[in-house]
This record gives structure tokens, C-alpha cells and sequence, in this order.
């Protein structure tokens, strides 16, 4: 990022340049060791993340069973501190790396903003369900007696709640975990907030952690396919399968919409189109 500092009166403003678009396919990353170490960080991160928040979800279902008390385990709070809590420490690790991306709803909106190649994304989405797979895979293992008994942790649709609402759910929090991540990444902000130090991993911590204390009544909050993949396949039941695409449906709509708005809208990024090609037209 460029270090010059412009004079605007009585203020200073760091330049900022954002990175070029990444080509749709670059078969050069095929070649580099670093695709693929980013490739493993994915399933690494997301492994982990599925393990420790369904091993929270299962635990909380098997506390509360066991005691009368309305508020014995961790509640809903605790599991929305455990998404989010994850999020935030996996991201933190894998940024430099990765991208820290954890998601392929972030992954397909990052893609469709050319923060990635399409080659990468795909083998980041592939990692990402593996990984989850293999998280509730583990968790299978280590918790068997109460694995099934409580629906291995698998992302359902309450009864309360139509399609409809359960696809909304979905779509809004998803755009709200994508648009933080497009928001706290962006390199305009960090150029102009330069004084107010931002770890990214943070906010989009946060973000995960308001989302599931708004959207786990509704569906159990998915707005990460890989983690609703993960769950869906080790449990292998009709229940888990039965509103399985609102799961996937909902997040890439979310994660679409939200690289729409701060590509085109805050960026500018359609304006920005139209005066290029009127200028170039007009050089003609």
C-alpha cells in the first residue's frame, strides 16, 4: 500500500491503492507451493471450527436434558460466543495465509467481487466441506452416545418458521457476515482510518456472533454452507436433508448481494465502469 501522505488543507490523506482483480483462472497458482498451503489452512480452519461449535451445541442440548434448570449450560449466548469466538481466533490465524475465509459463502463473494480466481475458489470450497465433514466426523467419534440423540448439531428449519422465512433468515445474515468482510478487509478504510487500529478478525467475529443470537431460533443459523454440509453428512438422516438447500441457496444469495453493495454501490465500482468507458469513448 502506497505511503504518501497528499495536504487537504488542514488535514492529510493516505493514498491507498487497491489491488488489481485477480484473473478468473490462473493456472500459474497451480504451480505455487503457497495455493496449496492456503488450500490446507482452509480445511485445517474449518475442521476445527466445526469442532468445537457442534461439540458446544451438543454439549448445551446434553446439559440442559440433564438439569430442570431453564438456564444451566452455556444457552443460546454461549453457542453465538462459540461461533463467533471461533471465527474471530481462526481468522486471526489463517488471514496471513489464506485469507481466512472459513466459509464458501465468503470465498463466492470474494470471488465474484475478483478479490480471488475461480480456481482458488473452488479449491477453497472443496477444502472448506471436507474440512467440516471431517470436524463432524471427529466429533462423532468423541461424543457417539450423544452424537444422534441430539441431531448432530445439523442445521434444521423450526417448525415455527415457513421456507420463506428460514431463506430470508439466511440471506440477510449471510449478507451481514459478507458485507463486514468486504468492509473491515477494505483498503480505502484502512487508509483512511490509519489512526484507529482495526484487526479485521474482530468485527467479522462479531458479525457471526449477532447473526446466530438473531437466526438460531429461526434455522439453527447456518450462513456457512460447509458447516450445514458438514453436519448434514455425518448425520445422514431425511431431517437433515429435508430444507438442506435453504442452507446453500440462502448464504451464496446473501454473500452475492453483499459484494453487489460495497463493490458497486459503496465503492462505486458501476460508476466508476461508466466513466471509463465514456472516456475511452470519447478518445474514439
Amino acid at each position: 500500500m502506497a505511503k504518501n501522505v497528499a495536504s487537504e488543507g488542514s488535514f492529510t490523506v493516505k493514498d491507498y491503492q487497491d489491488p488489481p482483480p485477480e484473473p478468473l483462472i490462473d493456472p500459474v497458482e497451480l504451480t505455487q507451493w503457497s495455493f496449496y498451503r492456503a488450500v490446507i489452512a482452509e480445511f485445517i480452519a474449518t475442521l476445527l471450527f466445526l469442532y468445537i461449535t457442534v461439540l458446544t451445541v451438543i454439549g448445551y442440548k446434553s446439559q440442559s436434558d440433564m438439569s430442570s434448570d431453564p438456564c444451566s449450560g452455556v444457552g443460546i449466548l454461549g453457542i453465538a460466543w462459540a461461533f463467533g469466538g471461533m471465527i474471530f481466533i481462526l481468522v486471526y490465524c489463517t488471514a496471513g495465509i489464506s485469507g481466512g475465509h472459513i466459509n464458501p459463502a465468503v470465498t463466492f463473494g470474494l470471488f465474484l467481487a475478483r478479490k480471488v480466481s475461480l480456481i482458488r475458489a473452488v479449491m477453497y470450497m472443496v477444502a472448506q466441506c471436507l474440512g467440516a465433514i471431517c470436524g463432524v466426523g471427529l466429533v462423532k467419534a468423541f461424543q457417539s452416545g450423544y452424537y444422534h440423540r441430539y441431531d448432530g448439531g445439523a442445521n434444521m428449519l423450526s417448525a415455527d418458521y415457513s421456507k420463506s422465512v428460514g431463506l430470508s433468515a439466511e440471506i440477510i445474515g449471510t449478507f451481514v457476515l459478507v458485507y463486514t468482510v468486504f468492509s473491515a478487509t477494505d483498503p480505502k478504510r484502512n487508509a483512511r482510518d490509519s489512526h484507529v487500529p482495526v484487526l479485521a478478525p474482530l468485527p467479522i467475529g462479531f458479525a457471526v456472533f449477532m447473526v446466530h443470537l438473531a437466526t438460531i431460533p429461526i434455522t439453527g443459523t447456518g450462513i456457512n454452507p460447509a458447516r450445514s454440509l458438514g453436519a448434514a453428512v455425518i448425520l445422514n438422516q431425511h431431517k437433515a436433508w429435508k430444507d438442506h438447500w435453504i442452507f446453500w441457496v440462502g448464504p451464496l444469495i446473501g454473500a452475492a448481494i453483499a459484494a453487489f453493495y460495497h463493490q458497486f454501490i459503496l465503492r462505486a465500482g458501476a460508476a466508476k465502469a461508466l466513466g471509463s468507458f465514456r472516456s475511452s469513448a470519447s478518445q474514439v
